[in-house]
């Protein structure tokens, strides 16, 4: 069930909120091996989804409902937010935050073109008749 614009920008803002207390809470322990590394970039990811959504659901209610969110400045934005709170739990946390970040926004981009996409319908090509010499 879809919630609104209102309630989902006071939902991932309050969660992104938590999320980045919770990796600073757990810094150390995200920063002692290498797989807990890999978890601080993919928690890193999670708050670059938030964060995207939260932004793109204040444009929304701000701007209107045909407001997108754009590779420049709504998605570098979040991205550059992500890593740098990954940033502060450990430097290899930037990498894989980086890596699940643009995994991430590539199936982001795949549901909205499958939801909101306008239907790619093939358009004929008229043939022009090739002249003799």
């Amino acid at each position: 069930m879809a919630v609104s614009s209102k309630p989902s920008f006071v939902l991932s803002t309050t969660l992104t909120v938590v999320l980045f207390a919770g990796m600073q809470m757990f810094r150390n322990q995200l920063a002692a091996t290498e797989y807990m590394t890999i978890v601080g970039g993919l928690l890193g990811s999670f708050l670059f989804i938030l964060v995207l959504t939260a932004m793109a659901n204040f444009e929304n209610m701000t701007f209107g409902s045909q407001f997108q969110a754009k590779l420049f400045p709504e998605v570098t934005f979040s991205l550059v937010i992500s890593m740098a709170a990954s940033g502060l739990v450990h430097r290899v946390c930037v990498t894989t935050c980086f890596i699940f970040s643009m995994v991430a926004l590539y199936y982001i981009n795949k549901i909205s073109q499958a939801k909101y996409g306008a239907p790619v319908t093939p358009v004929p090509v008229k043939q022009t008749p090739k002249k003799k010499k």
